[in-house]
């Protein structure tokens, strides 16, 4: 019997690269994928190994293109299954077309929480938020497979839900070889990632006016870009503060080992960032590239375990900049040792098992 996945997310696929790691392990361990993402935020070509395809989105705005893309969702999983299917849904944005087909059809769903979507800031105190905790309070409880990203994460879900989900951190594929270390001039200050609110941008960007020798690479897109282009403008840093813009994740791969230090000051904003463990945290400790990380709770086990670059507990520009000066004083050499071992540990191949587990399980109730 053939083992057949439909794989569904509120995501335009290209640079979600969790979505591509699951999917690949699952494809190279014998299933067959069908992947579902949709247009919204662009649908630029992509190469896979296996079948996927974007729902076309009408909507100008964020809240109908959720609705729409759900009722599409819908219609579209319920063409495609059959009782040999799992299905296997991305976040709460994608959950109830996935759990109406699986109850309707009596097949397995694996719902993958990449984040405490209720709480993320960009629904926070909204009727959006309201709408959303409702199908999180009325499903999650009755979800049988379940893989969330942080262990945090998944106390939380424990705690509200008395659900067990399987942790599978969004971490990168093993670099088995350490890159070589750049002789930069200036010095190379990365962060990467979606250029949102509450990720500590704008006050690395004010950090900028007390170090000298460097400049900061802010690599990614999003919705705070314009105006974070504008405070550099403002703050008269245009020689020192860069933006990338997006890039495709191989691309990205070799920027990141360029760097001289890598930034991670997600600020508390709700407790899926509190919760968080950032993708861009463990791009950095495999491109072995020193930190300098907020102490969230995720953040403080990698920092207890190796010592991987400098943490700071505000996020006042004088703080930050006096943790990037000493990562960067001390030299990326200084860490290596420290950021090989970690690479050992956080790396992909270190996850695969456990996705494999819980789709064996799935694979099983059929």
């Amino acid at each position: 019997m053939e083992r057949k996945i439909i794989t569904s997310a509120f995501s335009n696929l290209y640079t979600d690269q969790r979505i591509e790691k699951v999917c690949k392990t699952l494809f190279d361990n014998g299933y067959s994928i069908d992947l579902i993402g949709n247009d919204w935020g662009g649908s630029e070509k992509m190469e896979r190994p296996y079948s996927f395809s974007r729902i076309e989105l009408k909507s100008k705005s964020l809240k109908t293109a959720y609705f729409e893309f759900n009722w599409k969702l819908y219609k579209e999983l319920k063409k495609k299954v059959d009782k040999n299917t799992i299905l296997h849904a991305n976040d709460i944005d994608a959950l109830l077309p996935n759990y109406l087909i699986a109850k309707k059809m009596n097949i397995p769903l694996v719902f993958d929480s990449h984040e405490i979507f209720t709480e993320m800031p960009a629904v926070q105190n909204r009727i959006s938020q309201k709408v959303w905790r409702i199908l999180e309070r009325k499903i999650v409880p009755q979800i049988k497979f379940m893989m969330t990203e942080s262990a945090s994460y998944a106390e939380w879900f424990h705690e509200k839900y008395n659900v067990d989900p399987i942790v599978v951190r969004n971490i990168p594929r093993k670099i088995l070889v350490a890159p070589d270390i750049p002789d930069n001039n200036p010095k190379i200050i990365l962060y990467q990632g979606a250029v949102n609110q509450s990720r500590g941008i704008d006050k690395a960007i004010l950090a900028m006016h007390f170090i000298q020798g460097a400049v900061l690479k802010i690599v990614g897109d999003g919705p705070m870009r314009k105006m974070y282009e504008k405070l550099v403008i403002q703050e008269n840093l245009q020689n020192k503060v860069l933006f990338i813009g997006k890039l495709k994740p191989e691309n990205l791969r070799e920027v990141t080992k360029t760097a001289d230090v890598g930034i991670s000051l997600e600020e508390n904003n709700g407790v899926s960032y509190y919760f968080s463990l950032p993708n861009k945290v463990c791009d950095y400790i495999q491109a072995r590239v020193p930190l300098v990380m907020i102490n969230f709770p995720e953040m403080k086990r990698i920092k207890e375990q190796f010592e991987v670059g400098e943490m700071i507990t505000d996020h006042k520009p004088q703080t930050i900049e006096k943790a990037i000066n000493k990562v960067l004083q001390k030299g990326r050499k200084h860490y290596q040792e420290e950021l090989n071992r970690a690479s050992e540990v956080f790396c992909w191949e270190n996850e695969e098992t456990k996705i494999l587990e819980v789709f064996e399980k799935a694979s099983n109730s059929l």
